[in-house]
């Protein structure tokens, strides 16, 4: 049998080495979006780039004679989980959603919480100027260029080109995880003033936000965006129990 899984987190790259382990007689694929030129390693098959919307996704649901659907997709991917809903709905296609928990705000941390990348901009503002450490991803970086004056401090996986074209940006090309003690001396040493986040939750980029409480800096957390309804789960264990559960793979005990 063939399970799909719609990947590009940590929790994918997980998935993919416990499968190989645990239930080598499962056909996976992992779809990647391709907004990542070089993504982790994998010991699946992989396909690069959309379906072609929903329609897509279902002729390639039929095609490939896929039985299940991992949504491991990116907190932050917005259209996706919708076309994985959607076309496994229409295909009879049973789908789990694998949703990391977010991350939560403790005593100490400053934290303003916005809705998008846009609500972060003009939270951040135009005055007074400060060295702002943008961790959201190379792909959000255009709309910052709508506030000029500030020093910015990239840290992005791949170069980030031409996407924010402003005087004064500094970037790091780095791949987590992070832990706070790096973090807490990057911040010290680049005179960070405020911190930008997503909320992607997990383990390993947390460490900027422990640095940012330990000193106290203000931190714009962008909260995730609105997920469909489905089955969810919060770690790669519970995966092949669900596949259990489904009839679609049997344990040496047989349940």
């Amino acid at each position: 049998m063939t399970v799909l899984i719609l990947g590009g987190t940590s929790e994918a790259a997980a998935l993919d080495q416990h499968l190989a382990e645990q239930a080598p007689d499962i056909r996976a694929i992992i779809s990647l979006a391709g907004h990542t030129v070089d993504p982790r390693p994998s010991n699946l098959p992989v396909r690069v780039g959309g379906f072609g919307g929903i329609d897509g996704l279902r002729q390639y649901l039929v095609d490939e004679r896929i039985v299940a659907v991992i949504d491991a997709t990116h907190p932050f991917a917005a259209i996706m989980p919708f076309h994985a809903q959607a076309a496994c709905k229409a295909e009879n296609v049973p789908l789990l959603a694998i949703r990391r928990e977010s991350w939560r705000p403790h005593t100490g941390d400053r934290w303003r919480c916005v809705p998008d990348i846009q609500a972060a901009v003009e939270l951040l503002g135009k005055e007074p100027a400060r060295r702002v450490f943008l961790t959201v991803g190379r792909l959000e970086l255009p709309a910052f260029a709508d506030a000029p004056c500030h020093r910015y401090l990239v840290r992005a996986i791949e170069p980030i080109g031409d996407r924010l074209p402003l005087a004064g940006v500094t970037v790091i090309q780095q791949r987590g995880p992070f832990e706070a003690d790096a973090e807490e001396e990057l911040m010290r040493q680049e005179g960070v003033e405020v911190l930008v986040s997503k909320n992607s939750g997990g383990p390993a980029t947390v460490g900027k936000l422990i640095a940012a409480r330990r000193l106290g800096l203000p931190v714009i957390m962008v909260e995730r965006p609105r997920k469909p309804d489905v089955e969810t789960v919060d770690h790669i264990d519970q995966v092949l129990p669900w596949l259990v559960t489904q009839g679609l793979f049997v344990t040496e005990r047989g349940v």
